[in-house]
């Protein structure tokens, strides 16, 4: 387990100081839940005109639903069952790290950006895909996008992104199916 676990924060330095200052800003926006908004905006418009109003209702309480799960879940993981703490305070790893984040909690395992961009990018993807030949693929692109900011500004290793993504698929995929048996039973 100790030899995963340095291999994890070996990955990181290396891909965490693979940034420079020319990349910053872009990373610091692609992490930034509130310059995503247009985006949730456009999936709001998507779902309004392939399910209606109803079916656009059911979804935004599916959606509130799989973004708390995931962010609680992550709080319950690095909060009370695993305690690792972020790179950006880790004793020998810290002082090496090109930390570019505004801030850094106490502990990182596992990622709620990770886990949260996943559940979404699986439950758009799948919801969509039918009407919209791209958007599954761009969807999760998106997601490794958003959950690499992450190492990239210096708050999470690499196996916590792996782990939230996973997470992620997981709650995407039950959401999903959870949404299909609400709009055939209550959508329009």
């Amino acid at each position: 387990m100790e030899e995963l676990i340095q291999f994890d924060r070996d990955l990181f330095l290396y891909l965490n100081n693979l940034g420079n200052t020319t990349w910053d800003g872009f990373w610091l926006f692609m992490t930034e839940k509130l310059y995503q908004i247009p985006l949730y905006l456009v999936l709001l418009y998507f779902f309004h005109k392939y399910f209606g109003l109803r079916g656009t209702i059911i979804t935004l309480v599916v959606v509130a639903g799989l973004i708390a799960a995931s962010d609680q879940l992550s709080n319950l993981f690095k909060n009370v069952l695993f305690m690792r703490p972020r790179p950006c305070r880790a004793e020998g790893v810290a002082e090496f790290t090109r930390f570019i984040a505004e801030r850094c909690g106490r502990h990182g395992y596992f990622s709620a950006h990770a886990a949260s961009s996943m559940a979404l990018a699986f439950f758009t993807g799948l919801s969509l895909q039918k009407r919209l030949k791209y958007i599954f693929p761009f969807m999760v692109v998106w997601s490794i996008v958003v959950s690499y900011s992450r190492i990239y500004l210096g708050v999470h290793y690499p196996g916590d992104i792996i782990t939230g993504m996973a997470i992620g698929i997981l709650l995407g995929v039950g959401a999903y199916k959870l949404h299909g048996f609400l709009i055939k039973k209550y959508g329009s």
